[in-house]
């Protein structure tokens, strides 16, 4: 008797049909550059449908009140606007768009955000310094694909990260400010090159890496790599000149082509043959930076790797909202670092989750949502470890600026405000203060956490029963059965009431 068949596999005659490769988009806003890839993932390995990259030089638009000017504002969105195209066809879930220094710093950095967000019709999410660090490093060690200890290097814009890893994982992480843009404004802002210019700008990048020379020495690595565009070009510019491998650049290579730049004497006069003409003038400022990497760290040579943040932002996407997500092991960090009590935060959990599934239709809820809400029970008391007065406020500190490694920034203040949120007065003023496009989402999540944590106020074993809620616009009814309900409930829930009053957002009970 022969053994029965799946219906559903291939036969002997029919070859096995691949699954169709992932399409996948990432556009990075740097500080000098925008870039965007387009791969399709497949078997783990990234294959790249469109790569493109503009120097926008975002840095060079911030004026002395750190606002970005209307010119670099327009420079940016037309870049995007040339982005949009490769674009078409991508999911929501399959396009991530990141923004690093500049947009970490500009105090106008929402009005552009909003204007570029109009444009791609997607969410912009600025990313800490750390953060991008992580990213880098996932790119570029995808891209090296060999075993050791290995010190990576990106010289941006506006900052430069450092990463030791090995593997995958990295073991130190830092973000320094200093970049190629902000150098050039900073010491070479008359156009000049100079000995005594060049030197001040290596000095003052030692002076930021004095920090951390002496742990990343501790830590140690066996191969160091670069992985920016300053990076790339000055391992071309070596090997034009015949002063290095191909790819590898040297430290009397680099001693060379300082002395090269200093001759030019001037930022328009910089020409050498493997530089492109549009990276010509940050380029001195980018080598008086790589310098001092070689003087503080005593290196002797570095090889440039073609993979970086947009790499890293790929490889993270495909692991996101996955049991690999990177976000869940820092959470998990978090929650033991801090003590969280974990049969009240699951609790609650479990309370907000299933109130939320009530509402999900009526007030549009997605996925991602719900996961905020879930992780924000999680840590609605990490506060207590540092105070039991205002907690909620410590706990709200903690997740807003703390480095959460796979979080942005939006993402760290949405966790942050569900538990700023969750208890006494409802905030309005720092509801008033998030961007408008957030304010309704965020305050829906934050009322049904805060009435998850009063239905749990008693800290019981399991969960309670759950009430029925209904959502009609922003006016929640609760349904309660108060038979075996105590009255400090029925206490705490009417004052719940008043305070959602308070600031606009009905909340009726009803009682049987």
């Amino acid at each position: 008797m022969t053994a029965p068949t799946d219906r559903f596999a291939a036969t002997a005659s029919e070859p096995a049909i691949a699954p169709e490769p992932r399409r996948l988009a990432a556009i990075d806003l740097g500080s000098n550059s925008f870039h965007l890839l387009v791969a399709n993932y497949q078997d783990d390995r990234l294959q790249v449908v469109a790569r493109l990259g503009e120097k926008v030089q975002l840095a060079a638009g911030l004026d002395e009140d750190g606002l970005l000017g209307e010119d670099a504002m327009t420079r940016a969105l037309d870049c995007l606007a040339r982005f949009a195209p490769f674009l078409e066809g991508i999911g929501r879930r399959d396009l991530r768009v990141v923004g690093t220094n500049a947009l970490r710093d500009a105090a106008n950095s929402q009005d552009f955000i909003e204007r570029a967000e109009a444009l791609l019709g997607t969410r912009i999410e600025v990313i800490a310094g750390r953060e991008e660090a992580r990213l880098i490093y996932l790119g570029a060690a995808h891209a090296v694909a060999e075993d050791g200890r290995r010190l990576i290097v990106d010289i941006g814009g506006g900052s430069t990260e450092f990463i030791i890893g090995e593997r995958f994982e990295p073991l130190a992480l830092e973000s320094l400010r200093m970049g190629c843009v902000t150098f050039t404004r900073r010491f070479f802002d008359s156009g000049e090159i100079t000995e005594k210019r060049m030197r001040r700008a290596e000095l003052a990048a030692l002076s930021e890496l004095a920090n951390i020379r002496r742990p990343y020495q501790t830590i140690g690595w066996a191969d160091p790599v670069g992985s920016s565009g300053t990076i790339k070009a000055a391992a071309a510019v070596i090997a034009a000149a015949g002063l290095g491998p191909e790819g590898v650049i040297t430290r009397q290579g680099l001693l060379d082509l300082r002395k090269r730049l200093i001759k030019c004497k001037r930022l328009d006069k910089v020409a050498m043959a493997g530089l492109k003409a549009d990276r010509a003038r940050v380029f001195p400022a980018g080598i008086a930076i790589l310098g001092a990497v070689f003087e503080a760290f005593a290196l002797d040579e570095m090889r440039y790797a073609d993979g970086a943040l947009r790499e890293g932002v790929l490889y993270d996407m495909v692991g996101r909202n996955s049991p690999e997500d990177s976000r869940l092991k820092t959470l998990d960090n978090l929650s033991r670092s801090y003590g969280v009590d974990g049969r009240q935060a699951d609790n609650v959990a479990s309370t907000a989750l299933g109130l939320l599934d009530q509402v999900r239709e009526a007030w549009e809820l997605d996925d991602d949502q719900a996961r905020f809400l879930e992780w924000g029970s999680r840590l609605h008391e990490v506060g207590l470890a540092i105070s039991h007065s205002q907690f909620h406020r410590h706990g709200a500190y903690l997740l807003e600026y703390s480095d959460l490694a796979g979080f942005s920034r939006p993402e760290q203040r949405l966790l942050a405000f569900l538990v700023r949120a969750h208890r006494r007065k409802f905030p309005a003023k720092e509801w008033q203060a998030l961007p408008t496009a957030e304010r309704r989402s965020h305050a829906r999540l934050a009322r049904l956490l805060r009435l998850a944590v009063i239905l749990n106020h008693s800290r019981p074993e399991q969960p309670p029963a759950l009430p029925g809620l209904e959502a009609d616009g922003e006016t929640l009814h609760l349904h309660l059965d108060t038979s075996d309900e105590p009255n400090l409930l029925l206490a705490d829930l009417e004052q719940e009431a008043g305070y959602q009053q308070a600031v606009g957002l009905p909340l009726t009970l009803t009682t049987r």
